[in-house]
């Protein structure tokens, strides 16, 4: 088949998970004879001097980056206008693509490209896959409290109820998706993201290198890697860390990731004195990230929300303990007691004594590390994943679909009744 897919994130421009997927999925794609093309951005910030659009074909999957309109748009400060113009951008880049290359399918990957997607599947005629990695209402809670949050919310909602086929990453996403945008449950796919573990080695001078710098005492070592954003739970492994520390002397912990959350926690740990037994050491590379995955007693999940948690798979791939809340997909990714130990979001306590009865108990939290990694071949792997929206692209077909109005915003919790 050819596929048209579209997503604001791409390697080398990682914001987050999304990208990953991305990624994998078009070169699992390529590789069972696809031909594949992704529509994506330069680096926020770049114009067409400093970097003008490019194509070329990158293992095995034709990459059509193109370069940001001269307008003055900051994605921090203007949002919406900012992905407005991108999709502008992205949506000539379509039409100058379509002039000889025709899709059979395009996948859509996010509210940020729902704008240039619905266009170029318009005018391709061919069925358009959307895939909701996230929502607005999950990101914040539930509450839709402010024009912006009213504004990607209903791009969110145009886009589920527009497309041909919808996928989400978890059962869990699924059911917010269809309360949220009024999508009947069964005409969501739910396909998991996947995991190429084999990427995850690493040699063992590495590993020790990063415990002799994160934790030169041989105290516990603890390990959060992600987003810095408030529904990531970083601020409930904070407060939780005085209390683990009591019951194990000197238990350090490494914060691997950027956000706009940053200063906050670095306040909240000086706060709570434990700053000095806190490493914030932001982006990583995947060579240090994996050998401090490795290097660490555990892995602290502490998420408020999350829709899959591809981070629980990193985590079994570097064979660590992991601990993890039940938010969203994590729920589905962490088997309680068999592949890692799960609480309640939010649960401070419940948090703590978990932690503790992995760094209590290191063989039976090595055996949930066997099993967790064992598990991802059968789960969790790429090419199973790559098969399953193979299929849901071959059942695509144009549908019909009536004008749409604005959706209506709820004024209290959108998860309330």
């Amino acid at each position: 088949m050819r596929v048209l897919m579209l997503s604001w994130e791409y390697p080398p421009v990682v914001v987050g998970g999304l990208s990953r997927h991305v990624h994998a999925l078009a070169r699992h794609l390529a590789r069972q004879g696809n031909d594949v093309v992704v529509l994506c951005r330069h680096v926020a910030g770049t114009d067409a001097e400093t970097h003008p659009t490019s194509d070329r074909v990158v293992e095995g999957v034709r990459v059509i980056r193109v370069a940001e309109d001269p307008a003055h748009l900051l994605f921090e400060r203007d949002l919406v206008a900012w992905t407005l113009a991108m999709g502008h951008a992205m949506v000539r880049a379509g039409y100058e693509l379509l002039r000889d290359w025709r899709p059979d399918v395009v996948h859509a990957h996010d509210w940020l490209v729902a704008h240039p997607a619905i266009a170029l599947a318009d005018a391709a005629r061919v069925p358009l896959v959307g895939t909701v990695h996230a929502t607005e209402a999950g990101r914040h809670s539930g509450w839709l409290s402010h024009p912006l949050n009213h504004q990607v919310h209903s791009v969110e909602w145009w886009l589920a109820n527009r497309v041909d086929e919808l996928i989400t990453c978890s059962a869990a996403m699924r059911a917010e998706v269809a309360h949220l945008f009024e999508v009947e449950t069964a005409a969501i796919h739910v396909i998991h993201n996947g995991i190429e573990h084999r990427e995850w080695q690493v040699l063992a001078d590495d590993i020790a290198r990063m415990r002799t710098r994160h934790s030169p005492r041989a105290a516990p070592l603890l390990l959060f890697f992600g987003r810095l954003e408030y529904e990531k739970g970083v601020q409930d492994l904070l407060t939780a860390l005085p209390r683990i520390r009591r019951s194990h002397p000197g238990t350090r912990l490494v914060v691997a990731g950027e956000g706009r959350h940053l200063d906050e926690l670095e306040e909240q740990a000086r706060r709570t004195r434990v700053l000095r037994s806190v490493d914030f050491v932001g982006h990583l590379p995947d060579r240090e990230l994996s050998a401090v995955l490795a290097a660490a007693d555990a892995v602290v999940l502490p998420s408020r929300y999350e829709p899959f948690g591809i981070v629980a798979l990193e985590t079994a791939a570097a064979g660590t303990p992991l601990v993890a809340s039940t938010a969203g997909g994590l729920g589905e990714v962490v088997l309680h007691g068999r592949t890692g130990l799960a609480f309640e979001p939010g649960d401070i306590a419940g948090l703590t004594s978990a932690v503790r009865q992995v760094l209590d108990d290191p063989g039976a939290a090595a055996e949930r590390a066997t099993v967790a990694k064992d598990r991802l071949g059968e789960a969790f792997d790429w090419t199973g994943i790559a098969e399953a929206t193979e299929a849901v692209y071959r059942r695509a077909w144009v549908r019909p679909h009536p004008p749409f109005g604005r959706p209506k915003i709820a004024t209290g919790n959108a998860f309330g009744p």
